[in-house]
């Protein structure tokens, strides 16, 4: 076994965050191996101002690290899995799914003011679709502004325009050390969230066995079954960022339950009035299995193949 590998990673706070804590951890499982971050700048991270609504391909914070990955320039890659497409290149394969953060979304509100108490009309700030979708369908008076950016550039621009609050992954506030920020964790009742959200994949070389093996050691089998169903459903789906589609996927013992949302479809403009739920319940091991039969439930309404709808200003 080689005595060093190098890990790939986006340069933003919280992907260096991520990596800095696998390799802190494989440190302690593999004390004569020297784990190196590589920071590699993606094409989501060069189109920082741009809408992913509206931006074409997926892929947009992977690619880079999955070329390096191909090229031998690195050998791990870590991802906050949600960014990873679930189609991956031939030659490499998702090797470990850590446990999972919480996978909620949650509301920064710069009133201090919980989702259900904001004023008639709230200004919002989210660039996802998903989110809208949900929060429209909860309050349809709010009024959602996209937002981009890293974490503290939200924050900057929640206070800098005088939104009333932003919507955003309560684990990558939490990794952040960004928790007091936070004025409500909006339930799953109202908010599900993207598929893996608030889970980190170490993805590599599918044939790279040894490496394979080091990555594996810090998988948490309930999250890779959760995960694997949800980017199972949303693989059937042939969703993305693009798309107001929400999953969850949650393991008590050996029994997985799936349940997902489809926001409003076709090219009418988002709006929160056609969002449909669903909800299949199996064994962990037939997570695949799950996700592409939730998928058919929705398929079954007429709401698959999905075409993207409009993002309202």
């Amino acid at each position: 076994m080689q005595k060093k590998l190098l890990v790939g990673t986006r340069g933003s706070k919280l992907a260096l965050w991520q990596t800095e804590w696998v390799i802190k951890c494989l440190k302690e499982k593999y004390r004569d191996i020297d784990f190196l971050p590589v920071k590699i700048k993606t094409t989501g991270d060069q189109l920082a101002k741009a809408s992913l609504v509206q931006t074409v391909g997926t892929g947009l914070f992977t690619k880079e690290l999955e070329l390096a990955l191909l090229k031998g320039e690195i050998d791990l890659a870590v991802h906050s899995l949600k960014d990873l497409p679930t189609q991956l290149p031939t030659g490499l394969a998702l090797l470990s799914v850590c446990p999972r953060g919480n996978a909620a979304d949650a509301l920064v509100s710069r009133t201090g003011l919980a989702l259900g108490s904001l004023p008639k009309d709230a200004v919002i700030g989210t660039s996802s679709l998903r989110r809208a979708a949900q929060l429209l369908h909860y309050r349809p008076d709010f009024r959602i502004v996209p937002l981009r950016g890293n974490i503290d550039r939200r924050l900057k621009k929640m206070e800098e325009r005088k939104l009333d609050g932003l919507v955003l992954a309560a684990s990558g506030l939490q990794r952040l050390g960004l928790t007091k920020n936070i004025t409500e964790i909006i339930p799953f009742s109202i908010c599900l969230p993207a598929a893996a959200q608030g889970a980190i994949g170490i993805e590599g070389r599918a044939k790279d066995e040894p490496v394979a093996q080091i990555a594996f050691s810090l998988n948490h089998s309930p999250s890779n079954a959760a995960v694997t169903a949800e980017r199972a459903f949303l693989r059937k789906m042939g969703g993305g960022c693009q798309y107001p589609i929400g999953v969850l996927g949650e393991v008590e013992g050996d029994k997985l339950t799936l349940t997902g949302m489809v926001g409003a479809y076709g090219h009418t403009p988002l709006h929160g009035k056609q969002l449909i739920r669903n909800t299949v319940t199996g064994k962990v091991d037939e997570a695949i299995g799950l996700g592409e039969a939730l998928a058919e439930k929705f398929h079954c309404k007429g709401v698959w193949p999905y075409a993207p709808p409009k993002m309202v200003d």
